[in-house]
């Protein structure tokens, strides 16, 4: 029996923040998305890290949200609901019960629903940056499952850790995301480490990062891509605010898993001998 085509479609959002402009950013990113969805009736949606303040450690405490009274969060579940899609909403600094800070991505789902939250793992503390100094690093990883399809969050700096993309492939990855504010001086890292996250779990990856000048002059990179199992870019973007959007077929990553059963390869440790 033939089997049946699962093809979902993916719409990855691409644009720059005015740094501590919350509403404004708001109003963006719902332009970006209307537009967007307008053209392409998306299964699931992603946004770029801190869209809603842009990436400045200092300027995290003001434009932090309680994600119960988010005006952020809000907008994305309006949009949610008027367009029926998922939304893996990048991320905004939640104001945690405790009073720390958190480096948030919203999962919301088709109905408008807040069905997830994952927080950073790896805070960015170097080369001037000191995020570990402003906001309080995650403890997990996040697999969330929307229309049978299971998606592995992570932010930015997490793609420099491959053992949690493992573990995301290893707990029955479909999707893997970062959602990023990747500075341009990076370009070489950012394709390399994406693509390679691909090819080694055989995953599809929506690969996400801002674009425009920060506030000392500094830019961010650009070049949001969707990546399928085995490297391939099906869409890309430059430095422009804009969309990538791919339909891609989830059966074709599951047969070539089949054939290239590299995970049954897996040791169980690496002990490394020393000579």
């Amino acid at each position: 029996m033939e089997k049946k085509k699962n093809k979902i479609k993916l719409l990855a959002i691409q644009m720059e923040s005015v740094i501590a402009d919350t509403e404004n950013n708001i109003r963006k990113v719902k332009h970006l998305l209307e537009n967007s969805l307008t053209k392409h009736r998306a299964d699931f949606v992603f946004l770029p890290e801190v869209w809603t303040c842009g990436w400045e450690c200092p300027v995290f405490d003001e434009c932090a949200e309680d994600i119960t009274k988010s005006h952020s969060v809000s907008m994305l579940k309006n949009i949610s609901r008027k367009f029926n899609t998922n939304i893996i909403g990048g991320s905004f600094i939640q104001k945690k019960s405790d009073g720390t800070l958190a480096n948030t991505c919203p999962v919301i789902n088709r109905s408008g629903e807040l069905v997830g939250t994952y927080e950073k793992n790896h805070l960015y503390s170097y080369y001037g940056c000191n995020e570990g100094a402003y906001v309080k690093a995650g403890k997990n990883g996040v697999l969330v499952e929307l229309d049978g399809v299971k998606i592995g969050v992570s932010i930015c700096y997490d793609i420099r850790f491959p053992e949690i993309y493992r573990a995301y492939r290893k707990a029955g990855a479909d999707i893997l995301v970062n959602m990023a504010a990747w500075g341009a001086s990076k370009k070489i890292p950012w394709d390399s480490m994406t693509t390679s996250r691909a090819v080694e779990n055989q995953c599809y990856f929506v690969a996400l990062t801002q674009t425009g000048t920060l506030k000392n002059g500094t830019k961010n990179l650009g070049h949001s891509m969707i990546i399928d199992y085995n490297g391939n870019i099906l869409s890309e973007i430059n430095t422009v605010e804009g969309a990538v959007f791919a339909e891609v077929d989830l059966n074709e990553m599951y047969d070539f898993r089949g054939k290239c059963t590299i995970l049954e390869d897996i040791k169980e440790n690496y002990e490394v001998i020393k000579i």
